[in-house]
């Protein structure tokens, strides 16, 4: 089935402009740049205040917010009202859906209402604005409302899948009633694209393609790590990010690098526990800058000699290709897809996650000889221009919504 292209592409996310997903709006942008109109919509915004550049003030002005109007009873009446008017059988479609892939128990059945109404307010919205597709970041309950609206309208859907966070108990989340109903599927890795074949009949493998997330490499400096011995971290501060790991193995190396210091970037609910531990080890030359925005980020980038990432759950993590794009060496932890970016040895040094030893081992070496990591910095960053520049992964996602747009299933992986 043949779709025009001049109508609008929806994106739905659970909350837009996100801090810790900067990867979104980029993404939005270099579509746009390729011709395609993109309206932004989200369960929720985030406050003004949390958001740190214009960029994301611009997106955060222009998305519409499915819970703001959803709170006003009156609104949602209406919003309800109108779309079973409209589309009656529809509702009673998604109606169905909803209740036959929700969550189990009770409490599963009162979400799926409750993903209903937010449904109804959004599917009111993209038929005011005449969308032809919905695509949809993560397989999360954004997911279940766009899957929902989707069927209501009777247009195609998509979505990104991420990292671990959707295969998290995937019974609960249905994740293959969403892989199954999806046009198509943009994978960040083959990873997770094989994590997806295992909730799917192999009819349904051939529309699971491969989309990096990804960087612009003009925006950070190709120029060698600084002579000092600045580390640097820059992420969430929660568990998964292992940064009581981090504190431990700066600790240890303190002793033969008097100089050295560290620098973590980020806020999240570990902070006031991480600046204790700090505290307690004695480390006078560990920062915490908390939030930053992006053009702060890639000057702490400039800054810094080593980048490290000691996660234990990650999907491919866009801070390794910034730091990689900016020619950094890069510890971090052999899992999931972090592989499919950093190769040991030759652009960065894997770990594996929670080896203490080899974390600081692997750092000690790129102190004691820089020229090490200059040369694994540069390769680096020719992998991330090469496979991880976000222009190019929007025009193969443009490819894969011009090619499903015209009625044709692409037979290839990775455009």
């Amino acid at each position: 089935m043949q779709t025009d292209q001049s109508r609008p592409v929806a994106y739905l996310t659970s909350e837009y402009p996100k801090f810790s997903h900067t990867f979104i709006p980029r993404e939005v942008s270099a579509l746009r740049a390729e011709g395609e109109d993109i309206i932004t919509c989200a369960i929720r915004r985030p406050q003004e205040e949390a958001l740190t550049g214009p960029e994301e003030r611009e997106e955060h002005r222009g998305t519409f917010a499915i819970m703001e109007r959803a709170r006003n009873p009156l609104s949602l009446l209406a919003d309800i009202a109108s779309i079973k008017l409209l589309r009656l059988g529809g509702v009673l479609s998604a109606l169905k859906l909803a209740v036959t892939e929700r969550a189990s128990g009770l409490r599963g059945l009162i979400y799926a209402f409750f993903y209903l109404a937010e449904t109804m307010v959004l599917a009111r919205h993209l038929r005011r604005t005449n969308v032809r597709r919905l695509h949809i970041h993560f397989a999360n309950p954004a997911c279940t409302v766009g899957m929902l609206a989707a069927r209501i309208l009777r247009i195609p859907y998509s979505f990104r899948l991420h990292g671990p966070s959707d295969f998290m108990d995937t019974d609960q989340s249905r994740l293959g009633a969403k892989l199954t109903n999806a046009e198509f599927v943009a994978c960040i890795s083959n990873y997770a694209r094989g994590k997806a074949m295992a909730h799917l009949t192999p009819d349904h493998h051939a529309k699971l393609h491969i989309i990096h997330c990804g960087v612009m490499p003009a925006r950070y400096t190709s120029a060698p790590p600084p002579s000092g011995q600045n580390i640097l971290f820059v992420g969430r501060l929660a568990d998964v990010k292992g940064v009581p790991l981090l504190l431990e193995a700066f600790s240890r190396l303190r002793a033969n690098h008097p100089k050295a210091a560290l620098t973590i970037v980020g806020d999240g609910e570990l902070r006031d526990e991480l600046q204790a531990n700090a505290r307690a080890k004695n480390l006078t030359d560990v920062r915490f800058t908390g939030a930053i925005g992006q053009s702060e980020v890639a000057e702490e980038l400039a800054r810094s000699a080593i980048f490290v990432l000691p996660s234990y759950a990650e999907g491919v993590p866009v801070v390794l290709m910034e730091a990689m794009a900016a020619g950094r060496p890069v510890v971090t932890s052999r899992i999931t897809g972090i592989p499919e970016l950093v190769e040991d040895g030759a652009s960065s040094f894997l770990t594996e996650p929670g080896d203490i030893d080899a974390l600081t081992q692997a750092i000690e070496t790129l102190l004691g000889d820089p020229d090490i990591g200059a040369a694994l910095g540069q390769v680096g960053r020719a992998k991330v221009i090469a496979d991880f520049d976000i222009e190019s992964e929007a025009k193969r996602l443009h490819a894969l919504f011009t090619a499903y747009d015209a009625g044709t299933s692409p037979d290839q992986v990775r455009l």
